[in-house]
Parts: structure tokens; sequence; C-alpha cells
């Protein structure tokens, strides 16, 4: 097998037919059916199945692909390492969940880049199941993912068949963000049954599609009966705090946002549930400078906020 086969492999999954890659790679269709074929009886699996609908990967076929597009993602990083250009620039990709203390390290992260060097930079505030995938097909090199540890026999497992490593970031319980005037603001810690009668704030775009319906009908049981899903933290944080009956579950914040953002966090007497958030990334994957110093910040914002 050689990297040109893999591009072939990629290319038909990409378009979904033999003819219209084989066109693509600027080859002839019987070439591509028999180069195909000889990486099929290497790997010992079938790759492709062949229908009137067009070219489908198998289960194994799919897992193949995946680990295909992945090497060829590293080759074109490599090759592309020590061109000119790319030793003036700076890049870093993370996908993340939404929390302010990892985008807060982020910031102070890119305060600290060197001024005089070009910068590529991808930071995606996504769910847990999507940044596997971005690390998997490499799109990003590393990724934190958060998940109640109800559940984490599901997620350990999803990592080990992908071959990644995962370490521990936080291992927190969800406080309560609210108004600084919010009349539980008085409260250290504000019993469960308090908030009947508020409105939660929620996040918008963070349904995760995994596991099965009894995990979304579970959280929708311990939702607010009043909840406003907001798109955008800007926005989520303007209502937090100009309307004071307003709440929303957060990971804990660093002290600098909350007082700049005129609110609170406060511990929910009731609320048990563990989650955590890890690092991961592929086994062969080798840490850069520039994934090091973000690290170096992220664990700096975290250790602080576990202090307060």
């Amino acid at each position: 097998m050689n990297l040109q086969h893999l591009k072939y492999m990629v290319e038909v999954e990409r378009v979904g037919s033999i003819t219209k890659a084989a066109s693509n790679l600027f080859m002839g269709q019987p070439n591509l059916s028999k180069a195909i074929k000889e990486v099929e009886n290497e790997v010992g699996i079938t790759i492709f199945n062949r229908t009137a609908k067009g070219v489908f990967p198998t289960e194994k076929g799919a897992e193949f692909l995946e680990y295909a597009r992945a090497i060829l993602i590293q080759l074109e990083k490599i090759e592309g390492l020590y061109k000119p250009e790319a030793t003036n620039c700076i890049s870093f990709g993370i996908s993340v969940p939404r929390a302010s203390y990892i985008a807060h390290a982020f910031t102070d992260f890119v305060k600290k880049l060197d001024p005089s060097k070009n910068l590529d930079i991808n930071f995606k505030e996504t769910n847990s199941v999507e940044a596997i995938e971005n690390v998997a097909d490499s799109t990003h090199n590393m990724a934190i993912i958060r998940y109640d540890t109800a559940y984490e026999e599901y997620f350990l497992s999803m990592l080990s068949e992908k071959a990644m490593k995962h370490e521990l970031i936080l291992k927190f319980e969800y406080r309560l963000l609210m108004s600084k005037d919010s009349p539980l603001a008085q409260y250290d810690e504000v019993p469960y049954e308090y908030l009947s009668g508020m409105t939660e704030i929620i996040h918008g775009d963070l349904s995760v599609p995994y596991l099965s319906d009894s995990y979304t009908r579970r959280n929708e049981e311990e939702r607010s009966a009043r909840r406003i899903y907001v798109y955008e933290r800007g926005s989520q944080f303007d209502l937090l705090k100009g309307v004071p009956t307003t709440f929303m579950w957060v990971s804990p914040m660093p002290k600098e946002i909350l007082e700049s953002s005129g609110l609170v966090q406060r511990r929910c007497k009731g609320m048990s549930k563990k989650h955590k958030d890890l690092l991961v990334y592929h086994s062969f994957y080798r840490l850069t400078e520039a994934d090091n110093r973000f690290l170096d910040e992220l664990y700096r914002v975290r250790d602080k906020i576990a202090m307060s």
C-alpha cells in the first residue's frame, strides 16, 4: 500500500462514486477499481460497498478511511512544517466546550504570542462528540471534551477505539451563575428548590448526538420550567446581568470574568452530578511549542479557579 492509494480511497469516499473519483484523479475507472481491490486484499477487509445509489464505506472501511485521512493530513502538515513561510507562523487549533475558564486561558495565550509572527489559529467551541471527530480527522490536533461522569465509560471507550490519549484537566460540579443583584446571590450555597420560578439560560447549540433518548429525557426533567436558549456568550451574560431572576449552570469561572460582567457564581445544594474536562489527542501526536504554551495558561487558570 502506498500514500497514493490512500488518496484514492479518501477521494472515492468523498464523492461516493468510483467514476467521479477517477475523473477527479485524472485516471481511468478500471485502474482506480483495481487499486481499491489491491488495498482491500492487502488489509483483508472490504472497504466499500458498491450499490446502485453509489459507493459507501463498510463499517470496517469507515474506520480504515478515518485513519487514512489522519495520515494524509499529518503528512501535509509535515511537508509544510519547514517551508520558509511556516517558520514565521504560529499554528494552533483546538476544539473545546463552552467554558469561560478555557476561553480566558486562550485569551491569555494569544496575548503572549510573538507579535512579529504570522498567526494561523483555530479555536472552536462545540460538543464533545464533534470535538473528538475533529481530532480523529485531524481538523484539530487537540480537543477538550466535557461529559457527565455517569457516561465516562462511553467516552473512554470512544477514545480507545480511535487510539486517542487523554488526560484530566478538571473535575467539577456545575455552579450557578447569576447577577450579583439576584435574590439568590445572598446564599453561599443555594438550595436546589429555590430555583423554582427562576428562568434558566441555556446554551442553544450544544446538543450532543450520542447515547439514548433516556439521556435527553433525564436532562429535560432536570431543566427549569422557565428557560431561554441563547447561542452567544455575550447575550447570555447580558441577560444574566440585566434580569436578576435568571441563572445558568456553568463550570467554575475566573474571578476576573465574574467581576467585569457583574455576575456571581454559587454552589447549589442538591447538585451532586460530577463532570470532567479531558484533554484528548492522537496517540501518535507530539505536542508543539504552541500547544504547550496554551496548556501552561490553561493549567494556570484552572489552578486559580480551584483555589477560589
